[in-house]
């Protein structure tokens, strides 16, 4: 197919296999595209269905992988509900059914890094599950922040993309992630130990690594990262495979405190509070794995009242392509607000999407839409951006036509009034609506 990004986007309404209804485009690349759509029954659920073009050597091959990864049951684990083949006009495609992630870890360091404490919950069930999967013989092979995600009170990664251990993938995008021995050896479970240790690495600095390229040597870990996770990161990116700890040995280095027993719904009850309850839990020291997902989940954002202008093509924004963020960083070399002759910006006045009642009422839970605005030295809006459009182009198109009409107080860099980046992460819910402003730069 040529240009198949531009392609897909136009399937929006199509249906695959006569069951599986194209509702809404999620994002995409060359290699696939990814849509909301709905499981088929007398109670559909609320699910994502992966489209990637067929390649005739690797056709049965993958959808034999898909069954075989559809076998394994884990909490940290996304569920894949369906998969198969189809077609769509000229195109002959491939498709798998899982479970809807309703946000990733990529997303929120678009705003901020993680701090030790939610660090070590990202890590904990992370680690749980590749132990699970190593010990039934698979490996993952694509561990990165974009791969773990949230599904309602659950952290989990990815599973569509399994293959048992051993197994040489035809084709593989490289990743940032990827080991140094990763186009010669391929996947193995050395390999995602060091795509996890890149990983706690990009999440804890904020800053995609760049491990793999080039002549291997030792990773430099920052001496800010406390001791543990930095030990943990240090021996996970070994350049020799076989001197790269085991799965067993992090988890046993992580020593969770007992208070890591309170469960994941009641963290999620916890983000559920207004704003001044959400700092309180923030302040106190929870467990590890509420922590992450207080991130991962409490992020998304809720918003209110109707209108619209034309909606701008979804993009997908990649780690590598964020600015430093401006929210709590725990690393000084994050610390920019305080910064010698800066006075931050300040939002001087905001607008809330205009809504419909009755497009309000269909949601369920939260949607989030993350726009990010260019101020000039006036305050004045001068560029809008879909940082990160969410699951519904018509919450997408109201949010961004809202924070065009946003007005600032300019920051002030040694005495003069200066332009600056925000992102704006407008939430939207069932009954109630609010916006979370960040300050990117300068």
């Amino acid at each position: 197919m040529s240009n198949p990004t531009a392609l897909w986007k136009n399937w929006e309404s199509r249906v695959v296999d006569d069951k599986f209804p194209l509702q809404e485009w999620l994002g995409g690349s060359d290699q696939s595209a990814v849509f909301l759509t709905q499981t088929p029954g007398n109670e559909p659920q609320k699910a994502a269905i992966k489209l990637i073009p067929t390649n005739a050597g690797d056709k049965d091959a993958k959808l034999s992988r898909w069954a075989d990864a559809a076998k394994l049951s884990h909490p940290h684990l996304i569920r894949l509900l369906a998969w198969g083949s189809c077609q769509i006009d000229d195109a002959l495609l491939l498709y798998v059914v899982m479970e809807f992630a309703e946000e990733n870890l990529a997303e929120i360091l678009l705003l901020r890094p993680l701090t030790p404490e939610e660090a070590h919950g990202m890590l904990q069930p992370t680690a749980e599950a590749l132990a699970f999967l190593h010990k039934a013989g698979f490996v993952h092979g694509g561990i990165k922040p974009s791969n773990i995600m949230a599904v309602k009170d659950e952290l989990k990664i990815s599973a569509d993309g399994l293959r048992q251990t051993g197994e040489r993938p035809t084709t593989h995008p490289s990743s940032a992630y990827d080991p140094p021995e990763f186009k010669i050896a391929g996947p193995s479970p050395a390999a995602d130990i060091w795509s996890l240790g890149a990983t706690l690495l990009a999440v804890l600095t904020q800053n995609e690594p760049q491990l793999g390229a080039g002549e291997p040597r030792p990773a430099s870990v920052p001496a800010t990262v406390p001791p543990t996770l930095r030990e943990i990161t240090r021996q996970c990116l070994q350049p020799e495979p076989r001197q790269r700890g085991t799965v067993s040995h992090i988890l046993s280095q992580l020593n969770p405190p007992a208070i890591a027993e309170k469960t994941v719904a009641s963290a999620m009850a916890e983000r559920a509070r207004p704003p001044a309850a959400q700092k309180r839990w923030m302040a106190v020291s929870v467990i590890a794995a509420a922590l992450i997902l207080a991130a991962l989940l409490g992020f998304k954002f809720l918003a209110h009242q109707p209108e619209v202008p034309a909606a701008e093509p979804r993009a997908t924004t990649t780690l590598a392509e964020t600015l430093p963020a401006q929210a709590p960083a725990p690393f000084s070399e994050n610390k920019k607000s305080a910064a010698k002759g800066v006075v931050r910006g300040r939002v001087v006045h905001q607008v809330l999407p205009e809504v419909s009642r009755s497009a309000q009422s269909t949601i369920t839970g939260r949607l989030t839409v993350s726009v990010r605005v260019e101020v000039d030295s006036e305050g004045n809006v001068s560029l809008a951006k879909l940082a990160s459009p969410g699951p519904s182009q018509y919450f997408a198109t109201r949010a961004l036509a809202a924070a065009g009409r946003w007005k600032f107080a300019a920051p002030q860099l040694d005495g003069q009034a200066v332009a600056s980046t925000w992102i704006l992460r407008f939430q939207f819910g069932h009954k109630s609506n609010q916006v979370f402003p960040a300050e990117l730069k300068p």
